[in-house]
């Protein structure tokens, strides 16, 4: 049985914690995957890699979207408690392509309230997190925080 690279154990590193090599990994399959070069060897020369470390690492560094991508996160919103909040958040949410699964909103104490969302993302149109920078740029939106992603 061939094993894929979900059946590994992921974890979730912060960008500044990766060392170099796996940054500029991740920077050349950009560039491939947007069809910005023509080959390998024009994305690692490009970014100031070597074939050998991108080929070492091209299978077991991912950006976090594309692992989102194949399936459900769960966000947790703190919101000012205004009037229309709620279905604003939901109709960029739908916009982006998510599918809600599940809401959870707590009652709001001292103007303030948060809101659990759990989303599938397969069909959603770019990436994670290009939405969720929309979503803290709201002006009602005080927090936005990722609980957990699953397949």
């Amino acid at each position: 049985m061939k094993s894929s690279r979900f059946d590994k154990k992921f974890y979730l590193v912060r960008e500044d914690a990766l060392p170099d090599v796996m940054k500029k990994t991740l920077e050349a399959k950009e560039l491939i995957d947007r069809g910005k070069v023509e080959s390998i060897g024009e994305a690692t020369a490009q970014v100031d890699l070597s074939r050998s470390a991108y080929y070492k690492y091209r299978d077991t560094v991912f950006p976090f979207a594309s692992i989102v991508k194949e399936s459900l996160i769960t966000v947790i919103f703190h919101l000012e408690d205004r009037s229309g909040v709620l279905s604003r958040l939901l109709g960029l949410v739908a916009e982006a392509g998510c599918n809600v699964l599940t809401i959870h909103q707590t009652i709001p104490l001292q103007g303030r309230a948060n809101v659990t969302l759990s989303m599938n993302t397969t069909q959603m149109q770019g990436d994670i997190e290009d939405l969720l920078e929309r979503l803290r740029g709201l002006d009602f939106v005080e927090k936005v925080e990722i609980l957990g992603t699953g397949a």
